[in-house]
């Protein structure tokens, strides 16, 4: 069956995807939604957490004379005591953490003065028909957050450092460069869904960035090594160019990239949809929300992203431009023995462009195939027709 052939093709790395032929659609999606992510973070900034903007946070019980609150409701009751004290002050919606009797509201509002706090908790104390005790405040400067961040970039930049001189050891420069801008590409674009969204920025959310960092880099770590394995001494041979060695690199680690990924997003997944949704349990949610989105853009960005750079970056090496004439213009020629002398050296004087195209010209190898030997087209018997006799 079709369905099956193909799995299996997946499977074994013999799908024969052309991804790296494509690049030139990868890098114009990636464009635009780099644009468009940096275009939300300009225009509408993020929702920063009260540890980044600083402010008053009231802690009120789910369940006020013996009824249950809704989030409107709790975030309507916190306001009215608020602005009782302090007209002028911001109080933002309501979030409920947990679930059942031991479920309570978390309210932001702005910076308060310790009087303006107090006035404000006995108000909702007699409002709510608690006790004091149940009602209970946080109060937190914005310079914590900034400190936080100055720390968090800190450790990306040391980060980065260490990545770009590893790969540079393990690999060569230009892989070096590709792994790097497929990770700045996988924090842009998350930086960007929180920014069009409107997820808050917590503390948690930059422990999710740096730990999205690394698993990134693995998955391209693991697809770079099969390309250097399959490019290692390409150009003594004429069978595939490297833009075609680095697709069928791509192809043979597909299915363990995606099944590294389905793997890694499904206990997130649990961790976002079940602790933060089903349980209530709020202080999930921010690193969830964090690491499924990097690791889902992470899988999608080492696969049709990294592997593309590297080779766009490979392409225009002079020793690898030059055996990428050479093998376009043997298969060119292999292909189409028929045709006039002057539209074969018309092609072959194409393939001394700049730019060589990853797939053009004759037929593409399958991955795994053997390179095809070379015919013996001398002329033994004299005629043109004529075959060669047989050795008695």
């Amino acid at each position: 069956m079709a369905s099956s052939g193909l799995a299996a093709r997946l499977y074994t790395g013999e799908a024969n995807i052309n991804i790296v032929g494509r690049r030139k659609i990868w890098f114009a999606t990636a464009i635009a939604i780099v644009i468009i992510s940096f275009g939300s973070i300009l225009i509408r900034g993020f929702e920063l957490g009260i540890e980044f903007a600083g402010g008053t946070e009231f802690i009120v019980p789910a369940t006020a004379n013996s009824q249950t609150l809704t989030q409107e409701e709790a975030g309507d009751k916190v306001a009215a005591a608020v602005h009782a004290v302090a007209p002028d002050a911001e109080v933002l919606a309501a979030q409920q953490v947990g679930t059942g009797g031991e479920s309570f509201f978390r309210v932001r509002a702005s910076a308060l003065t310790t009087t303006e706090i107090e006035e404000a908790k006995t108000a909702l104390v007699a409002d709510l028909g608690v006790n004091a005790d149940q009602v209970s405040d946080n109060q937190v400067s914005a310079a914590w957050g900034g400190a936080v961040t100055e720390k968090a970039v800190l450790g990306l930049v040391v980060f980065l450092v260490l990545v770009c001189a590893y790969l540079i050891i393990r690999f060569e420069w230009r892989m070096a460069v590709a792994a790097l801008a497929s990770l700045m590409l996988d924090l842009i674009l998350t930086a960007g869904v929180y920014s069009l969204v409107g997820f808050e920025v917590t503390p948690s959310t930059v422990i999710g960035f740096l730990t999205i960092l690394g698993y990134s880099l693995y998955d391209v770590v693991v697809v770079f090594d099969k390309v250097q394995e399959n490019t290692r001494g390409i150009t003594a041979g004429t069978s595939r160019t490297y833009a075609e060695a680095t697709n069928l690199a791509v192809n043979q680690t597909l299915m363990r990239s995606l099944n590294t990924g389905l793997v890694a997003l499904l206990p997130v997944g649990g961790l976002l949809f079940i602790g933060a949704g089903l349980f209530g349990a709020g202080t999930l949610k921010d690193l969830g929300l964090v690491l499924f989105v990097g690791m889902g853009f992470g899988v999608i960005s080492s696969i049709v992203f990294a592997a593309p750079v590297l080779s766009a970056l490979k392409d225009r090496e002079p020793k690898i431009k030059a055996h990428n004439a050479r093998v376009l213009a043997r298969r060119a020629s292999r292909s189409d023995d028929v045709a006039p002398r002057a539209e074969r050296t018309r092609s072959a004087n194409a393939t001394e462009s700049d730019e060589v195209p990853a797939f053009a010209g004759g037929t593409t190898p399958r991955p795994g195939a053997r390179p095809v030997a070379k015919r013996n087209t001398t002329n033994r018997g004299g005629g043109a027709g004529n075959r060669p006799g047989k050795r008695r």
